[in-house]
């Protein structure tokens, strides 16, 4: 073993002698200090390897947010595993194709009929277990000590999926040493000190929420984890646990706000961004670069969440900052030569954060590659003081709620529809959600169907978030070449409002 590395793992025993009365993770009743959370994933990762989860395997959990996600992280890590938090807001076929895709070993799952359908027509192998007593009589059931298994830190621990551009995502592969880094590059610019506290109320299986708890495991901090996002039950765990950052954004510090009208919590440990007059006076703004930049710049999955902070960049011409300090970006034409400042290229990079490639994704993966750079299929320019502009993705994606949505993905739920003959997907303005999502439908000769229909049918193939929310009828789809041509279908019916746009 190379005195140069440094795992997930390693980074757990370290808090273990160094923070022994230190609290690592909050949920519910569940305390636990780092030396109670070490032990824990040893035993867990022992019962995984008992199971026959092995180097390189995967293990995924079908659940909202939950301590058993850094947990079942941590141990997978220990046996050079991978873990992957799917989002449980996905249909049952949606589920489906990710066990098809990701062929698990093991599976932690909470009760929900989407996976239970999504089980029962699953042809594969693995352990199942329920999230609650099954799973705490099988952790209980593992060997005390670390693991034997030699990892690295080039192992892939962490895959969500993401980029459903063809219309199915792919699980792009995180490795020790990418999330390490990552979290180091967060941690300066955030500021975060000791005793740093995160709220994780937003979706683990969003590499915003996972970037920031592992940050703060990373610094020794305090994880508080709550199923989902409840207003007033965020407002109560920001007073109970005295949390300095959480994962929100406008619509739902907007409800806090609401929550918190009267005043009885006390939000003023929350060190955040500032929004409006009210939301300012209930916390403390925060002046840390991330904070007084807007919490901004630009990102993706597969760089570990950013690529660029607009805190290196404050008071520049790119409206994305600039290049983590653990990265190099360079902007490049279509033959790979770097354009000149002020021309708009893809944005490309390389550095100790970028993701391993996809999951079973080998020819997708040399793409994305080519030239020793990840190529990240969004267009961006060099200004001429350095900083970046973030243009908009190659292909198109419609941003709502902080959420990624892909036409294809939307599409190929609306052409199972038996009276669809084509259809396409644009994003239109949203005054709360910045975009939402607006299929234009070609019915086969004679059919008749609702706006509704459309809608629910969608609702029923995908996750719910990704439905439309308005339904146009036309006779024709307008092509170039074999792709609807967007362009005029946003001019036809009013869309707008595109990341970079």
């Amino acid at each position: 073993m190379s005195v140069h590395q440094l795992t997930l793992g390693d980074v757990l025993g370290e808090h273990r002698r160094g923070r022994p009365l230190d609290v690592a993770a909050v949920d519910g009743d569940v305390r636990l200090t780092y030396p109670e959370l070490d032990a824990r994933v040893d035993r867990l990762a022992n019962a995984l390897a008992g199971a026959g989860v092995e180097k390189g395997d995967r293990v995924l959990w079908l659940g909202q947010n939950s301590f058993r996600i850094l947990e079942l992280l941590l141990a997978s890590g220990r046996l050079g595993a991978i873990l992957c938090p799917a989002n449980w807001r996905q249909s049952a076929d949606e589920l489906a194709y990710v066990l098809d895709d990701l062929t698990p070993r093991a599976v932690v799952w909470e009760e929900s009929e989407a996976v239970a359908e999504a089980r029962e027509g699953w042809s594969g192998t693995a352990t199942w277990l329920k999230s609650g007593d099954e799973y705490e009589e099988f952790l209980a059931a593992g060997a005390d000590g670390a693991p034997a298994a030699p990892v690295t830190e080039d192992l892939p621990v962490l895959a969500l999926y993401t980029a459903a551009f063809d219309g199915r995502p792919g699980a792009a592969l995180l490795s020790h040493r990418a999330l390490i880094a990552h979290s180091e590059a967060l941690l300066h610019q955030r500021q975060m000190e000791n005793g740093f506290t995160f709220l994780a109320c937003g979706p683990m299986f969003h590499v915003g929420t996972n970037m920031f708890v592992l940050a703060t495991f990373l610094l020794g901090g305090k994880n508080v984890f709550t199923p989902a996002y409840e207003p007033k039950e965020v407002c109560r765990l920001i007073e109970a646990e005295k949390c300095t950052q959480a994962f929100l954004f406008g619509p739902m510090i907007d409800g806090l706000v609401a929550a918190n009208e009267g005043g009885q919590y006390d939000l003023s440990s929350l060190r955040f961004v500032s929004h409006t007059p009210e939301w300012d006076a209930m916390i403390t703004v925060d002046d840390s670069p991330w904070c007084a930049s807007k919490m901004g710049g630009y990102g993706q999955t597969e760089v570990g969440g950013m690529l660029t902070f607009l805190g290196l960049g404050i008071g520049g011409q790119g409206y994305a900052g600039r290049s983590s300090t653990l990265v190099t970006v360079r902007i490049l034409d279509a033959n790979g030569v770097e354009v000149a400042p002020g021309e708009v290229g893809e944005i490309c990079a390389r550095g100790w954060s970028l993701f391993s490639g996809y999951h079973n994704r080998p020819e997708l993966n040399a793409q994305k590659a080519i030239g020793g750079y990840h190529h990240t299929g969004d267009l961006g320019r060099r200004e001429p003081d350095g900083t970046l502009t973030f243009i908009g993705p190659k292909l198109r994606m419609i941003k709502s709620a902080n959420e990624n949505i892909y036409p294809a993905e939307v599409e190929r739920a609306l052409k199972t529809h038996p009276s669809v003959a084509d259809a396409a997907v644009i994003g239109v303005p949203d005054d709360r959600f910045g975009q939402t999502v607006k299929a234009v439908v070609v019915l086969k000769p004679d059919a008749e169907v609702s706006e509704d229909a459309i809608i629910e049918h969608v609702r029923g193939e995908i996750a719910s978030y990704k439905k439309p929310r308005h339904v146009a009828f036309t006779a024709a789809i307008p092509k170039k070449g074999y792709t609807p041509d967007y362009d005029a279908l946003d001019a036809e019916f009013g869309g707008g409002a595109y990341p970079g746009s």
